[in-house]
C-alpha cells in the first residue's frame, strides 16, 4: 500500500492565526473546513496544520466551530480590509 504525504505549500497569506494558549487540537476547525486547507497536528494538544493558506475562502467556519473563543481568528488580505475615514478627516 502506498502512503500519501503532504507538505505546507508557501504562500505570502496566512489566513489562520491560532493562538497556541488557547488551541486544544480537537481538530474541529480541520473537520468543518470547506476547502480542506489544513490538516491536523501530529502533536497532541497542538493548533493544525496549515497546507494551502492561498486557497481559504475566509467564510470563517473554522472560527465559528472552535470551542474555545479566542483560539483561533482569520486575518484577511490587506487588500481586502476597509478602513473608515471620518467625516472630519475629509473637510
Amino acid at each position: 500500500m502506498k502512503e500519501l504525504t503532504a507538505r505546507e505549500i508557501p504562500c505570502s497569506a496566512e489566513p489562520l492565526i491560532f493562538d497556541k494558549k488557547l488551541c486544544i487540537g480537537c481538530a474541529r476547525c480541520v473537520n468543518v473546513c470547506q476547502v480542506d486547507i489544513m490538516i491536523p497536528s501530529p502533536e497532541k494538544g497542538k493548533p493544525p496544520v496549515v497546507l494551502y493558506p492561498g486557497e481559504c475562502y475566509y467564510c470563517g467556519a473554522c472560527v465559528m466551530e472552535c470551542p474555545r473563543p479566542g483560539a483561533i481568528r482569520l486575518q484577511h488580505p490587506l487588500m481586502n480590509r476597509a478602513k473608515f475615514v471620518p467625516l472630519e478627516q475629509l473637510r
